[in-house]
């Protein structure tokens, strides 16, 4: 899940002065999440804590875009070549997920979202629309466990790994995702990923100090890729190749 930069919404949210509407409220493993409409959008709210909204998934879908580029050395909507493996963290409103399946070099796709909720406002329709219903394609898995936890087990291998589970590196949704951005948590990003692997870090600004982490983790041609916003700084995708 992305805990958007208020920079990403507010001219969205400015232009609509009606009062959100509460389509669901559950109560999850960190608390309570609730779906509710404002005006147009959908908007997903942990703890009081607005996340995301359905307003603009293009940096979302870049993060599943550049992942492929970097591992196949050309433009992701060239010639489709099926073999490649995609671990993506956070469901959230379904942006990554369904580029992901619109492209056929995706032959498995693995998706860990910890809240149950989420997963289920995709399967009962009210989300489904933004995920293209992608969770019925047969490539795609859905892991109901913390992306930290999970990562740090022994498992299958993965060509990319695109996370989108927090503000960036340096705003984090829970305290415990914070390791996920640390030497040992990096490391158990390289023990999940293939040799030349890659992994793809969505942030709601530049880190200097995250990729400065990267390198240090052993990870080569760290990379910084930029989405404009409307106000304030740009969302951007941190991209690292595993050189083991």
């Amino acid at each position: 899940m992305t805990l958007q930069h208020p920079s990403s919404y507010s001219g969205t949210r400015a232009l609509d002065h009606t009062a959100p509407v509460v389509l669901d409220r559950q109560e999850g493993p960190y608390g309570e999440v609730v779906l509710r409409r404002h005006g147009d959008l959908l908007q997903i709210i942990a703890n009081g804590c607005f996340l995301m909204d359905t307003s603009d998934g293009r940096s979302e879908r870049l993060l599943i875009d550049a992942a492929l580029e970097y591992l196949d050395g050309e433009p992701a909507n060239s010639a489709d070549r099926p073999g490649r493996s995609v671990l993506i963290g956070g469901l959230g409103v379904g942006f990554s997920l369904a580029r992901a399946a619109a492209q056929a070099r995706w032959s498995r796709i693995t998706v860990v979202e910890r809240e149950s909720a989420v997963v289920g406002w995709h399967r009962d329709g009210r989300l489904a629309p933004f995920s293209a219903g992608a969770l019925d394609d047969p490539r795609v898995t859905v892991v109901e466990r913390d992306l930290v936890a999970y990562v740090a087990e022994p498992g299958e291998r993965y060509d990319a790994l695109c996370l989108d589970i927090d503000n960036g590196p340096d705003w984090t949704v829970t305290d415990d995702n914070g390791g996920l951005y640390g030497p040992a948590g990096l490391a158990a990003c390289r023990n999940r990923l293939t040799a030349g692997g890659v992994l793809a870090v969505w942030s709601a600004s530049p880190s200097a100090g995250f990729e400065d982490a990267l390198r240090a983790a052993g990870f080569s041609g760290v990379r910084t890729l930029e989405v404009e916003v409307t106000r304030g700084v740009p969302d951007v995708v941190h991209l690292a190749i595993n050189a083991a």
